[in-house]
C-alpha cells in the first residue's frame, strides 16, 4: 500500500504562492468605506432635519408607509451613525465588517425606498448607491483581505 504524501510536504521547497490582489477589489472596499461614510452622514443630516423641523417633511395624506416625522427622523439619524460605524469596522479587513457593511447597506437601500415620496431623486441615488456598495464588497474575498492587511483572519 503506498502512502500519500502530503501536499505540503511535496512542496516544501517551494515558497507558497501568495493571493494576488485584485487592485479592483481592493478599490472597491475603499469605495464602499467612502460611499457608506457619505451615506451615513446623509442619513444622519435628514433625521436631524427632520428632528429639528417637524415641517421639513411633509406628510402625505395617501402613502401608507406616512410615519411621524419626529419617529422618522430619529431612526434614520440612528440608522446614520450605525451606518458610519459599519463604514469605518470596514477597515479592519474582516470578513464580519464586509457582511456588516452589506447588511447595512441593503437595509438603508429598504429605508430609502420607504422614504421615496419625501425625496424620490435622493432616495434613487442613495439606492443606486447602496447597490454599488453591495457589488463592490461582495467582490472583495478573504484572500485579499488576508494580503491587504496581513493579520489572520
Amino acid at each position: 500500500m503506498s502512502e500519500q504524501i502530503p501536499p505540503q510536504a511535496a512542496r516544501a521547497g517551494v515558497p507558497e504562492a501568495e493571493p494576488r490582489v485584485n487592485a479592483v477589489a481592493v478599490g472597491g472596499v475603499v469605495f464602499a468605506v467612502c460611499v457608506l461614510a457619505i451615506v451615513g452622514t446623509y442619513h444622519t443630516i435628514a433625521g436631524l432635519s427632520a428632528v429639528l423641523g417637524d415641517n421639513y417633511y411633509q406628510a402625505q395624506n395617501d402613502y401608507a408607509f406616512d410615519f411621524d416625522t419626529n419617529i422618522r427622523g430619529w431612526v434614520q439619524m440612528i440608522f446614520g451613525v450605525v451606518i458610519l460605524g459599519a463604514a469605518f469596522s470596514l477597515f479592519t479587513g474582516k470578513t464580519w465588517a464586509r457582511a456588516v457593511g452589506i447588511v447595512v447597506a441593503g437595509l438603508s437601500a429598504v429605508e430609502n425606498f420607504f422614504f421615496t415620496p419625501y425625496q424620490p431623486m435622493w432616495s434613487a441615488i442613495i439606492i443606486a448607491l447602496d447597490v454599488l456598495v453591495i457589488w463592490s464588497l461582495t467582490m472583495y474575498g478573504h484572500r485579499e483581505a488576508h494580503k491587504v492587511y496581513g493579520a489572520p483572519m
